[in-house]
Order: structure tokens, then C-alpha cells, then sequence
């Protein structure tokens, strides 16, 4: 059973004068992530919903060792990324739509070079890229420059990259983004593949329909915080999701 801790995560950051005015805050520090907690497990898709500015892309990139918490602690199968940062990296994949790929290369050479930079021994490498390929449908496109590609097969070189080193944890922040109905579904399916094979799955969006789809458990951040974590079944109790999160947006926005 693999298991990612968040454990009271924190985190400020200093915006412009300008920020501050037009967001009508008493001084320059913003709380992004204010005390968030929670637990994920393998062979399930974990989700994080809220609206925009409400924390959860700052939440993914702490998880990701992208950015520090200010205080709070993230644990991967018991490692403190604090205490053992390249232990907790080679636990897990992060995908973000800020990803770039560099648009004058092609799948083929990209995949190599991050397969070296994994210290993915190379038979074994050779061996992901034949399946992540075929997955994706990546095979017939593998030598096209990444600038030639569509948004969706772009995406999808992202996502085979991203899980080169086939980790445990899964940490895709708006995976679906900007993609067709098509690519979409590619995504949806892979990640679904990947819940059976025990990945433990962390999904932030803003698609109430992915979340239906492919979530077991969900928390709503509202202002930087968990108002809610609880089963799909529980959160909905029989509504839509949209419905259910909209009514609790409007209680905790107002507090």
C-alpha cells in the first residue's frame, strides 16, 4: 500500500501593490495554502477541486518539490521530502500544463533524454517507450518536431515523459486542459490504467465530469483551504457534483 501524506501545508507569497488593491487585502502577503491536510492511497484517483486562485496549483507543486511550504510536511510512502528529496523524486511524476517541450525536437529524443536524466537503464527504457507510445498512439508522430503536433499529442508526449520512470505516485494538475474530446479521453483512460495498476493518483481540475468519472475521493479548497474531503458518493449524496460544489462554495466563501 503506498500512501502520500500532506500534513498542515503553508504557504505565503508577497504580491504587487497592484494585487493588493484589486484583491482589497490589508497588506502584501497572501496566504496561498493556509493549513492543508490530507492522504492518499494507492489504486485510487485522489482529486483536488476549487476555483480559480484557490490554492490548488500551489497545493500540487508543494507535493512536486517545486516550491517549499512555508511550514507543513509531505510524506511519500513515509519520506519526508524534507529529509530525503531525491528519494520522494523518483517516488513520484508531476505533470503540469506548464510543462514545455522543446518544440524543435521530437517524442523520439525527448523520451531518450529524460530517460537519461531518470537513469533509466536503456533496455529498459526502450521497453516504456514501446508501451507508453502505444498507449497514446505516440508511434506514428514519434519523429515529428514537438512544434508540428497537435495540443492533444503534445500533451500526451508530456504525460509518457512525465511517467518514464513508472513511479507509484501520479501528480497531474490539470491533465485534460485545452484537449479535445478525443485526447481527452486518452488521458482519462490512461489514468484509470494506471489506478489499476495500484498508481497512487493526485488529479487537480476544474471538469466536474472528469472528477465524476475517475475520482474515489475529492477535497473542495475554498481561500486556500479543505472545507470538505470525502467519497464521491458522499459529496454528491445523489446530486450533480457542479451542484453539490457550488453549494458548498457559496457556505465557506462567505466565512
Amino acid at each position: 500500500m503506498h500512501t502520500l501524506e500532506a500534513r498542515n501545508l503553508v504557504k505565503t507569497f508577497t504580491i504587487s501593490e497592484r494585487q493588493r488593491r484589486a484583491q482589497d487585502l490589508s497588506e502584501r502577503k497572501k496566504i496561498a495554502v493556509n493549513d492543508i491536510s490530507f492522504t492518499a492511497h494507492s489504486g485510487e484517483v485522489f482529486g483536488l477541486l476549487g476555483p480559480n486562485g484557490a490554492g490548488k496549483t500551489t497545493t500540487m507543486r508543494m507535493l512536486a518539490t517545486l516550491i517549499r511550504p512555508d511550514s507543513g510536511e509531505v510524506f511519500y510512502d513515509g519520506v519526508n521530502i524534507k529529509e530525503n528529496p531525491l528519494k520522494a523524486k523518483a517516488s513520484f511524476a508531476f505533470l503540469t500544463t506548464d510543462l514545455q517541450l522543446d518544440k524543435k525536437s521530437n517524442a523520439n529524443d525527448m523520451f531518450d533524454y529524460f530517460a537519461g536524466l531518470y537513469h533509466v537503464p536503456k533496455d529498459k527504457a526502450e521497453q516504456r517507450k514501446k508501451e507508453l507510445f502505444e498507449t497514446f498512439g505516440i508511434e506514428s508522430f514519434a519523429d515529428t518536431k514537438i512544434s508540428k503536433l497537435s495540443q492533444g499529442m503534445r500533451q500526451k508526449v508530456s504525460i509518457a515523459i512525465s511517467v518514464i520512470h513508472d513511479p507509484d505516485f501520479l501528480i497531474f494538475d490539470e491533465p485534460t486542459n485545452g484537449l479535445d474530446i478525443i485526447a481527452s479521453r486518452d488521458v482519462r483512460d490512461f489514468i484509470l490504467k494506471m489506478k489499476q495498476e495500484g498508481k497512487c493518483i493526485i488529479l487537480s481540475t476544474h471538469l466536474f465530469d472528469l472528477v465524476e468519472k475517475i475520482c474515489d475521493r475529492a477535497a473542495m479548497i475554498v481561500n486556500g483551504k479543505i472545507v470538505v474531503n470525502d467519497t464521491l458518493q458522499n459529496l454528491t449524496n445523489g446530486r450533480s457534483l457542479e451542484d453539490s460544489f457550488y453549494d458548498i462554495y457559496t457556505e465557506y466563501s462567505k466565512k
